[in-house]
């Protein structure tokens, strides 16, 4: 007979290997027509992007010292954040420990109210880009290395605002497609996930970004099919997993000192 925690891990080890095939299978889909959507890509599929092609990149810029005021605030209740692997449990694959730590604004349909009530600049800056898909606050410790990987779907292009750079600037950095950039304290990077890709921290102090996917520009009817897959992912068993485990940890955080804050 099974220990009272054999029957509470038990459950919880099928369900993870079900949101994981059903992200598998998924994403093995999603693959199979990134083809036919770059071929309507109204901005280049290059590894690295210029950030001319959004026009909102330098209002990201201009406002980086006002969110970097609320990181600080978010940092100092770092080991009560969640690590990446505890909300998406698909980034077990390539972070198995707790240098990797997030705090999220929005996600495929989601918004954590409380997160936004916490960062209330931040907020209204992710609110403000158009075609924003997800937001948060990417959080590498020292000697962090995430290894390479790619992205479900190229629909989607990423960007960098970095916040917390620490010296030397090149000890850090992000290698896409063979391309290697290192961070610039209130810069932005613009790339596309869709590669192969790492991204390490190999300084002493803690490496931070707001990490925002947003919409690939692209012509009809293209676009439209974009938009759509992008809602139907947000009902998929792997968000609306990530999405139940992000609003427990919310609820742990009430208990915490995050309660008196927000």
């Amino acid at each position: 007979m099974p220990t009272s925690s054999d029957q509470t891990s038990h459950p919880t080890t099928l369900r993870d290997r079900a949101v994981t095939l059903a992200t598998n299978a998924g994403a093995r889909a999603l693959h199979s027509t990134e083809g036919w959507v770059l071929r309507h890509s109204l901005i280049p599929t290059t590894p690295f992007l210029p950030l001319d092609v959004f026009a909102w990149t330098d209002r990201m810029e201009n406002r980086a010292s006002v969110v970097r005021k609320e990181l600080d605030e978010v940092l100092s209740h770092r080991e009560d954040l969640p690590n990446f692997q505890d909300i998406s449990i698909d980034q077990a694959s390539i972070s198995n420990d707790d240098g990797w730590k997030t705090f999220f604004f929005k996600a495929y349909g989601f918004r954590s109210e409380a997160n936004c009530q916490r960062c209330p600049e931040t907020a209204r800056l992710i609110d403000s880009i158009p075609g924003m898909v997800t937001a948060f606050f990417s959080i590498l410790s020292p000697g962090k290395h995430i290894p390479p990987h790619r992205g479900p779907w190229r629909g989607v292009v990423r960007y960098h605002l970095a916040l917390k750079v620490p010296e030397p600037a090149s000890a850090s950095g992000i290698k896409v497609g063979g391309e290697e950039a290192h961070w610039e304290e209130g810069k932005g990077l613009l790339f596309d996930d869709g590669y192969s890709h790492e991204a390490w921290n190999g300084t002493d102090d803690t490496r931070v970004v707001l990490f925002c996917d947003v919409l690939r520009p692209l012509r009809p009817p293209a676009d439209q099919v974009n938009r759509a897959l992008i809602k139907a992912i947000g009902w998929s068993p792997f968000i609306q997993d990530a999405r139940n485990r992000h609003e427990a940890w919310e609820r742990r955080a009430e208990s915490l000192r995050w309660g008196n804050n927000s």
